[in-house]
């Protein structure tokens, strides 16, 4: 598909179905944006210590993530450099080599070659012709520990990339007491069949939680007032703030910047937010933050009112929850979704059960909200394979976008879909940008 074809399915308002459904267009997806852009692969805490590693995908590519020898980060290609099998099949732990199931063939947490059995039967030395084992990611960046990595030897700075949605990893990281955050609880997966990008532009859509978690909403509003330590008192407030009247979510904050990035603000300035001072490990938990920001600083830090943070293309984030999922596309209509808990260090333990109990409901496999936007996002998929009508109307808001600042805008209300449109401006630069 050439140049001005790409162009052509996008338009202000609108874009053409064939960027949801087209198996060609997936194809150069992956090498276009999934094979340029900075991908987050996942957090420091991840690979703590040398031989520490993980596996994961960069689009088409599986890579394992690994902690060097000399304490950096190393992101490989996870295929053998004789024969092309998958010279990793974990999904964690710790290694001080790399060896391949199929010949033996050996490298470092570098991925450089360490070992080939019977070396004197090829005809140059092996490490000659392999140009030194396993190829490398050649981008590999972090920033306030969460790693990411592009599959693209030139671009712009990681800093660059994320512009001004540093603030919503600033924001993640600055409510842990000990200033730093970890991965901790395991990690949920889940799939739907649908095209990649529905998943992006749902998390920062407020249309739609009043009807797609209308049986969630109306289930909570039938439980009895949670009180205390009760475990699913986090849980059934989020449902009941799905079911907010309309005049919060227009009164809502949703701001764009450049390379598609979203996040949504001013989500939870309400009785919930209230509720959520009165928990019993809270007063334990401001006092830690206070012995390292201050009161001032403290009260700045959770004066920030951050929801969905969306690092396009594969990631969604939400700091007040420590929540993190990572996007893998894996047909044009098959996702995965790997959805992370994060504790925050220096807190109350209770704050992390609370982390975690809103994880089992929001994305957790047997989750009463995830549920409901899986099947949405099928239902879309399989509509959108029609053919009486090629284009899909993304005007709410269209026209009411306003500067926010240092690259950013807002849009003019909530419920706008300039999150969407901001994503397709990305995905159309990406696609008819020349290599």
């Amino acid at each position: 598909m050439n140049v001005q074809s790409i162009k052509g399915l996008v338009q202000p308002d609108r874009v053409h179905r064939a960027v949801y459904t087209d198996g060609a267009l997936f194809e150069l997806e992956m090498d276009r944006i999934f094979g340029r852009a900075w991908l987050i692969l996942g957090h420091e805490s991840q690979i703590r210590n040398p031989g520490d590693f993980f596996t994961t995908r960069m689009g088409r590519e599986s890579v394992i993530v690994t902690r060097h020898t000399d304490g950096s980060v190393r992101v490989l290609v996870n295929r053998c450099a004789h024969r092309g099998a998958r010279v990793c099949d974990a999904v964690a732990g710790t290694a001080a080599e790399f060896v391949c199931a199929y010949h033996g063939w050996t490298y470092g947490t570098d991925g450089s070659l360490r070992g080939v059995p019977l070396p004197g039967g090829y005809d140059r030395p092996a490490a000659e012709m392999t140009k030194g084992g396993l190829a490398r990611v050649p981008r590999v960046a972090t920033y306030r520990g969460f790693v990411f990595a592009s599959l693209a030897e030139h671009g712009p700075s990681l800093t660059e990339f994320l512009g001004p949605l540093r603030a919503s990893f600033d924001d993640f990281v600055d409510r842990a007491p000990a200033g730093e955050v970890e991965t901790a609880g395991g990690v949920f997966k889940h799939a739907y069949h649908g095209n990649w990008k529905l998943v992006l532009e749902n998390h920062n859509d407020t249309v739609h939680p009043a009807f797609v978690h209308a049986s969630s909403i109306w289930a909570a509003r039938e439980q009895p007032a949670a009180a205390g330590e009760a475990y699913s008192e986090i849980g059934v407030r989020q449902m009941l703030q799905n079911g907010a009247p309309w005049e919060v979510w227009e009164n809502t904050g949703l701001w764009v910047a450049g390379y598609g990035h979203s996040w949504m603000g001013d989500y939870h300035d309400d009785d919930r937010l209230v509720a959520a001072l009165d928990h019993p490990g809270f007063a334990e938990y401001r006092a830690a933050l206070e012995r390292r920001l201050g009161r001032e600083g403290t009260a700045r830090v959770l004066g920030e009112l951050r929801w969905n943070s969306i690092v396009y293309p594969n990631c969604s984030f939400m700091s007040q929850f420590r929540q993190l999922r990572v996007v893998h596309p894996i047909a044009v209509d098959r996702t995965v979704v790997h959805a992370y808990s994060f504790r925050l260090k220096g807190a109350p333990e209770q704050m992390f059960r609370d982390t975690i109990a809103f994880s089992n409901v929001v994305n957790g496999t047997a989750s009463p909200v995830l549920t409901d936007d899986l099947e949405v996002y099928e239902r879309t998929q399989h509509g959108l394979g029609g053919r009486r009508t090629d284009w899909v109307y993304l005007g709410r808001g269209h026209g009411g976008d306003v500067a926010a600042g240092d690259g950013a805008f807002r849009g003019g209300t909530g419920t706008s879909e300039v999150h969407i449109r901001n994503q397709f401006a990305a995905w159309l630069e990406y696609m008819t940008a020349e290599a």
